[in-house]
């Protein structure tokens, strides 16, 4: 039996002690006892990632393949291992049983029985209960100590002010930091002079070799932003200021999102006040507020004065950052990798190397290479037949289903004949066992091969369904191609297209087709932590509003030029 196993921890303290090793160890005996079959790169494992939620990579990994049934069983040492929200346990179990894949605990044996299935029900949603009780009766214990005045709001004290050592977090221990102090009163007063941006104030802090809160030597434009905003330094810390949500946007559309969260700014009569050492008055503060409104607005990166036909679909191939689109003496437009400005900007130690981009030509590469695709049905259904896998006909699916369905009837046949014979007495008993044993081994066999066929058949079916609605897409927007405007034009490469990554001389069109106009524009990007381009990532999601092509069209630029 082929085995594949998942493990988790949820802290980094777990991590550093090495408990996932120990499940990982635990596992593999058991394998080994029952004389499975385990392949490495079936351990799938997520470090330091809470099972309150289903983003994690590990069981994305472990999900992808159980979709193509490379195993027969998943053994996790717990079922809080596997998750502890018991909506989101239920659902890959019947995820799993769904590809006809059995899901053991090693902790806690469960077999097909109603009450056994039954017994794991009680035990997530009594976990679920406990885990969400103890959350909640510590949020409520924390906001009536924000209100008493007894609990200060800093997972890590802010840039300025020194804490009680031994007592961090009580509010009366609060004291400032004369010399970092002193350096947030510049930072607030360098933004305010004629001309003052964040760069400049991080250009600035440098030169004069300021070591950032973290101890490091380079500030980043982000650090100064979260200083600047930051209403404790006018003598006021906020409590219940913020929350956490999804997160909706990355650094780059080719970089995943991350921890998947980011933090919102609550309605302010939400807010808690605490008093601390005031080190910048009100009003100096709320004019950086207006200010920096008002830089952002008026920042390059919200041009849209000149007609970039891939504006916010461009990246760059070497570093992976997003490519933007300028223009240089008032005539020359290019598409310029984001990577390329001063590493105060992207976090980078060095400067990409990338080459300017022509707009011009790039933007009619795409545009020739998009009509082009949706002049040649077969360019979709080609691709789209590669990302399901396979390019079997239907007789052929249905010959090989028959086929299965013979050698299942015969393996019955032959298990009723040994049954007669040995209830007539013509087999002994120890070969009875042994003979039905082989049979049942056979017949599991068939059974799963019949379950993968009829897995393959199901897609198949959806993929020629997807490809006669994408022929109809296609005879729809093919009338307007030759005399698009520009606004069209920009419609379609939107909806049609997710990222262009230039490489050089090479370009790398990622195309996304829709099989639902009902549903809103979504960017495809924001669907998934990374591109990939397994099949069986692309099967799961291709329910959604739009599918990705597993085959990028690539061109070479050199030879499209002009």
């Amino acid at each position: 039996m082929r085995a594949a196993i998942y493990v988790r921890v949820s802290t980094p303290k777990q991590t550093e002690n090495q408990t996932i090793e120990q499940q990982i160890i635990r596992l593999k005996t058991h394998i080994e006892e029952q004389g499975w079959i385990l392949k490495t790169d079936h351990i799938y494992r997520d470090d330091g990632y809470s099972g309150a939620n289903l983003n994690r990579p590990g069981l994305d990994s472990l999900r992808d393949r159980a979709a193509f049934t490379e195993f027969d069983i998943v053994l996790v040492t717990d079922p809080d291992r596997l998750s502890r929200n018991y909506v989101h346990q239920m659902l890959l179990m019947e995820e799993f049983e769904r590809h006809h894949i059995r899901v053991e605990f090693l902790e806690r044996p469960m077999s097909d029985d109603p009450h056994d299935r039954l017994l794991l029900q009680i035990r997530s949603a009594v976990a679920e209960y406990e885990r969400t009780l103890i959350g909640e009766r510590m949020r409520r214990g924390r906001l009536m100590k924000y209100r008493a005045g007894q609990l200060l709001p800093w997972g890590r004290r802010p840039y300025g002010y020194q804490l009680d050592a031994e007592r961090p977090r009580d509010p009366a221990g609060v004291r400032l930091d004369k010399a970092e102090a002193a350096i947030v009163a510049e930072m607030f007063a360098w933004y305010l002079e004629t001309g003052g941006t964040l760069y400049r104030v991080a250009k600035r802090l440098n030169k004069l070799g300021v070591r950032t809160p973290m101890g490091k030597k380079g500030w980043q434009t982000s650090s100064i932003r979260g200083i600047l905003t930051n209403p404790a330094y006018t003598g006021t810390a906020y409590a219940n200021r913020l929350r956490t949500v999804p997160a909706q946007q990355r650094l780059s559309a080719l970089q995943p999102v991350g921890s998947g969260h980011s933090s919102v700014i609550r309605p302010k009569e939400e807010w808690i006040p605490i008093p601390v050492p005031p080190i910048v008055s009100e009003e100096i503060f709320e004019r950086v507020q207006v200010k920096l409104a008002q830089n952002q607005k008026a920042a390059s990166r919200n041009n849209k004065r000149h007609p970039y036909l891939l504006r916010g679909l461009v990246s760059c191939g070497h570093c992976r950052l997003s490519a933007t689109g300028r223009t240089l003496h008032r005539k020359y437009h290019y598409y310029i990798c984001h990577g390329r400005r001063n590493p105060l900007h992207t976090f980078r130690k060095q400067p990409c190397t990338a080459r300017y981009a022509p707009a011009s030509q790039l933007d009619e590469l795409v545009w020739q290479d998009l009509c082009q695709v949706l002049s040649d049905i077969e360019i979709v259904r080609h691709a789209l037949e590669r990302a399901h896998g396979g390019h079997w006909a239907p007789q052929e699916l249905q010959a090989r289903l028959k086929n299965l369905e013979t050698g299942k009837k015969q393996l019955a046949l032959q298990q009723e004949r040994l049954l007669e014979a040995y209830l007539a007495g013509v087999v002994e008993l120890a070969e009875f066992e042994r003979t039905r044993q082989v049979l049942a081994q056979k017949q599991e066999v068939l059974e799963q091969h019949f379950a993968q066929l009829r897995t393959k058949t199901a897609r198949r079916t959806e993929l020629v369904e997807t490809i006669t609605s994408i022929e109809a897409f296609c005879i729809q927007v093919a009338s307007i191609l030759d005399h698009a405007s520009f606004a069209q034009k920009r419609q379609l490469v939107e909806l049609l297209i997710d990222r262009v990554i230039v490489t050089d001389e090479v370009v790398e069109i990622r195309y996304v087709i829709p099989t639902q106009p009902e549903e809103p524009h979504t960017p495809f990007c924001h669907l998934r932590t990374d591109y990939r381009s397994s099949a069986a990532w692309l099967q799961r999601h291709h329910e959604r509003s739009r599918v990705a092509l597993a085959a990028s069209a690539t061109t070479r630029w050199k030879t499209r030029k002009g």
